[in-house]
């Protein structure tokens, strides 16, 4: 070439013009084969070989072919200009025009990164591209933090994040796995032990039926050599006395339409005292904007804290014509007569919101609760008492507590503690009475029989409860109805209302307190004569007598199966034919 232009200058144009030509055809090939999409920058090319003959150019501007190899680098250090397409480029400022002397725009040079491209394309995918933004974010942390620059990972740095957010998510997936896994052992655990305990009981039930039959009374001529089984006073699972109990437990038994007018009642009143409670909240919280911010805290607490049924209704004792059910309402302070005022305002309110039964309330402060009574048939009444556990705290001798003094419509502490008590009395009963066998039905029966004679009236209902609960858990073995009903009566019989008996420990109070002790002595004396009356009418069979109910026909074919034996229809014929022979002769004169 250096001799082509000392030799003739003529000829080395034509030469020069030729190279360019066959530079720009391969240039084009080898663009397209790396870079389909584009084939802008090979027209970049050509012009700018054509370019550079026609007029003459610093020696700092005449590297084509570098700059041809760093815009192509730069491609390929990131992902391709189809994975770019989603990037916004960035950092136009730092990339500034290189132009001629006709002033026209022949390349780009980027400041930041001290590389140039010859074509707007290849100048957009630089300032897309990983090594401008590496360069922009360290200029960013140097001198202008304010400048927003979304840093576009490298390949290894992206594998690398998805094998770290894979294996977290592995490690995830696990952990969840090795909880449900344990959720589900600890689910079988009580599911196996809830099987086993029943499982238990029917086997313990099935054995003592079993012994039951085998220890049947002896024959009056037994073999002198076979061991004869002692008497037994047991009686069979299934007999006149079980059938009895069961079918006046039966006649007892609430209705359906009893059971849903008390379980409606109950929920609508139940979801009312919800709302009034939120309506109170906030109200106080409206009240405690106005005040300090320290003061704040303790208004937001609830007024009323929550709502349990207690007594027949937590309990299951309902009876057929049991009309009235009650409820505990607790408050978080001392109840107040006027707090009860403003219950039983709002009540009827938030009733009519999502109710279009029409009920009727109560207030009775001197009470300490409120009234519900409805409309339908049949009429219902739910008695809601407002409590605290507040009221049962002991006074101490403290200068803090000394100077906050209870309101001056404050509610009765008897009642209020009266209404604790039958709270404790529905949590014990149903932890201890509910799942023992027959003890449940007896309490029933019992409640009706206080109804129906006024001398069982005087007996109160819980030291029922702890009577029956004790005497049937206290038995060797699971106890029929009937069993039931006779080792009851059989603990009243023999003297422990009496006041100079053991009495009535209550599980409910801290200290020793005897659940008989409002009961009067004359009172005592009648319930244990009319229980030893009791038990005399059931050794006398008459146990329908006691449950105040009619006798039940009992079956005589089985009485005719034991007197007489039926060998066949035949054998069973003749003997009444000879029988019959027999009456004629001894007729006849």
């Amino acid at each position: 070439f250096h001799l082509l232009i000392l030799i003739s200058p003529a000829l080395t144009q034509s030469v020069v013009t030729l190279i360019a030509k066959k530079i720009d055809d391969i240039s084009s090939l080898v663009y397209h084969s790396q870079n389909p999409h584009n084939a802008s920058t090979q027209k970049s090319c050509s012009v700018f070989f054509r370019t550079s003959t026609s007029a003459p150019l610093k020696m700092e501007e005449a590297k084509p072919s570098v700059v041809k190899t760093d815009a192509l680098s730069e491609d390929e250090d990131g992902d391709g200009s189809g994975a770019q397409g989603d990037i916004q480029p960035v950092g136009h400022d730092y990339v500034e025009e290189v132009r001629n002397d006709d002033g026209k725009v022949i390349r780009f040079h980027c400041k930041l990164c001290e590389c140039s491209f010859n074509d707007p394309n290849a100048k957009d995918m630089h300032l897309k591209g990983r090594r401008h933004r590496f360069f922009l974010s360290n200029f960013q942390k140097k001198v202008n933090p304010d400048l927003p620059v979304e840093i576009k990972p490298s390949n290894r740095a992206r594998k690398l994040l998805e094998v770290k957010l894979r294996k977290q998510k592995q490690k995830s997936g696990m952990k969840r796995q090795h909880e449900d896994e344990q959720r589900w052992h600890i689910e079988m655990r009580s599911r196996y032990e809830e099987d086993m305990y029943w499982r238990r009981m029917e086997e313990e039930q099935l054995y003592w039926v079993e012994m039951r039959h085998r220890m049947a009374p002896p024959p009056l001529m037994g073999h002198p050599s076979m061991p004869l089984p002692p008497l037994s006073p047991v009686r069979r699972p299934d007999s006149p006395d079980d059938r009895h109990i069961m079918a006046k437990h039966s006649a007892i038994y609430p209705v359906e339409e009893e059971l849903q007018a008390v379980q409606r009642i109950v929920s609508h009143s139940e979801r009312a005292l919800k709302l009034v409670s939120d309506s109170l909240l906030e109200k106080e919280a409206c009240a405690a904007d106005d005040d300090e911010a320290d003061k704040q805290s303790e208004s937001q607490a609830r007024v009323l804290k929550g709502v349990m049924r207690v007594g027949i209704l937590a309990k299951g004792l309902l009876l057929r014509g049991d009309r009235n059910v009650q409820l505990i309402l607790l408050a978080a302070k001392k109840p107040t007569a006027s707090l009860l005022r403003t219950i039983a305002e709002q009540l009827p309110k938030q009733l009519a919101t999502f109710s279009e039964d029409q009920y009727e309330v109560q207030v009775h402060p001197e009470e300490a609760n409120i009234v519900i009574f409805s409309s339908k048939e049949p009429k219902m009444q739910v008695t809601i008492s407002l409590t605290s556990p507040v009221m049962r705290e002991d006074p101490v001798p403290n200068m803090e507590k000394a100077s906050e003094k209870d309101p001056p419509d404050v509610l009765s502490r008897t009642k209020c503690l009266e209404n604790l008590a039958a709270l404790r009395h529905a949590k014990w009963f149903q932890a201890r009475a509910n799942g023992l066998q027959s003890c449940v039905i007896i309490i029933r029966v019992l409640r009706d029989l206080c109804q129906r004679i006024p001398t069982w009236g005087k007996m109160p209902d819980w030291a029922m409860e702890l009577l029956v609960e004790k005497a049937i858990s206290s038995a060797s073995g699971p106890l029929s109805p009937a069993e039931a009903l006779r080792r009851v009566l059989e603990c009243i019989a023999t003297g422990i209302l009496l006041p100079d008996g053991p009495g009535l420990l209550d599980p409910c109070e801290k200290g020793q307190t005897d659940a008989l002790g409002n009961m009067l002595k004359q009172a005592r004396e009648d319930v244990t004569a009319s229980a030893q009356h009791a038990l005399r009418l059931l050794a006398f069979r008459q146990i329908h007598n006691v449950l105040g109910m009619g006798s039940l026909t009992v079956s005589k074919a089985g009485v005719r199966n034991r007197k007489r034996r039926h060998d066949g229809s035949d054998s069973g014929e003749g003997e009444a034919d000879r029988k019959k022979d027999k009456k004629d002769d001894s007729h006849d004169p």
